[in-house]
């Protein structure tokens, strides 16, 4: 995979695309960070199939948030959701140390009452 800079893409788009044409990935960067990733489609290819699990994958390993991943799917965030549930993926997430801290709170409010 190459990378190249926003400067490099934006003076020489043609460059990208001849590697997307080739079936090589190529990482955009600006100042050193990256800003996205070009990805070739192989022949008969579902464009939506492939946003969808691409989505689902980022959630999973918390690398994009739920807004994001249904932003990445074309999706609502309902529709998001609704996915991950059927891929029994956890749309909350939680520490151990935030749900003893939640019930704590939880059992605070039952004994005053």
């Amino acid at each position: 995979m190459r990378e190249l800079t926003a400067e490099e893409l934006t003076r020489h788009p043609e460059s990208l695309l001849a590697d997307l044409r080739r079936g090589d990935p190529a990482l955009v960067t600006e100042d050193g960070k990256p800003i996205f990733l070009a990805v070739p489609m192989g022949d008969g290819a579902d464009p939506r199939a492939i946003r969808v699990e691409l989505a689902v994958r980022l959630f999973d390993a918390e690398q994009v948030s739920l807004g994001g991943a249904a932003a990445i799917a074309g999706l609502s965030v309902s529709e998001i959701i609704d996915e991950l549930g059927r891929r029994e993926i956890p749309v909350i997430r939680i520490t151990a140390e935030e749900l003893e801290r939640e019930l704590k709170d939880f059992q605070a409010v039952v004994d005053r009452g």
